[in-house]
C-alpha cells in the first residue's frame, strides 16, 4: 500500500508517494509528522551537490523537515530500516530519513535524492557503518521544484566543516503539508 501526500512549498508543490508496506517505520514516522502538522512552517534548509559536498562519495540531495530542531525528541526516533530490508533504492526522487548513527532518524529530517545515489544504499560508501539510509517513498510530481531548491547557492557561513556551504540562508518553506485524498487531482 502507498499513501500520497503533498508538500506545498514557497517554490511550488512536491507530491510524494510513501511506501508504508515496504518501510512501515520510516514512512510511518513521516506520516506522524505530516498528520500532526509539524511540517507546516518547516522547510528545506540544506542542499548538497558535487560542487559543495564535503563527504565521500559526492551526492546530490535536498534535506528538509522541521526547522525547529529543538522540537525533536527521543520519542520521534525510529529503528533503522535498510534498503536491503525494504528493497527501496536511492534513485532519482526517493525520500529517505536523515540520520547520524542507525536508529537516530525520524520523519523530522528527511532528504530527497536527485539522480541515482547508490552510495546511500545498504553497503554504500557514504556511511562508514555500511547501513545506508532508510528510503521510504518517492516524488511523483514536482521534481522541478526539488531541482530548483537544490540550485540555490545562498548559504550561511557555518563552522561545521561537513555542512559548510550547504545550509541555506533562507530555507524554502513548507507552507502546508497534507495527505492527498484518493481521486483528487
Amino acid at each position: 500500500m502507498t499513501v500520497k501526500a503533498v508538500l506545498e512549498t514557497t517554490l511550488g508543490d512536491i507530491e510524494v508517494e510513501l511506501c508504508v508496506d515496504e518501510a512501515p517505520r520510516s514512512a510511518g514516522s513521516f506520516l506522524r509528522f505530516l498528520d500532526s502538522g509539524r511540517y507546516n512552517g518547516g522547510g528545506f534548509n540544506r542542499v548538497v551537490r558535487p560542487d559543495n559536498d564535503n563527504g565521500e562519495p559526492a551526492i546530490t540531495v535536498i534535506q528538509g523537515g522541521v526547522l525547529d530542531f529543538d522540537s525533536l525528541t527521543e520519542e520521534d526516533l525510529v529503528p533503522h530500516e535498510t534498503t536491503a530490508q525494504t528493497g527501496i533504492k536511492h534513485v532519482d526522487g526517493v525520500l529517505s530519513l536523515a540520520r547520524g548513527k542507525p536508529g537516530s532518524g525520524s520523519g523530522g529530517m528527511f532528504f530527497i535524492c536527485i539522480g541515482a545515489q547508490p552510495a546511500l544504499d545498504y553497503g554504500g560508501a557514504r556511511n562508514k557503518d555500511g547501513q545506508g539510509f532508510a528510503a521510504f517513498g518517492r516524488v511523483v510530481s514536482g521534481m522541478d521544484v526539488v531541482t530548483k531548491i537544490n540550485a540555490n547557492t545562498e548559504c550561511l557561513k557555518v563552522d561545521d566543516r561537513y555542512l559548510y556551504n550547504q545550509i541555506l540562508a533562507q530555507p524554502v518553506r513548507i507552507k502546508n503539508a497534507y495527505r492527498k485524498q484518493k481521486g483528487s487531482a
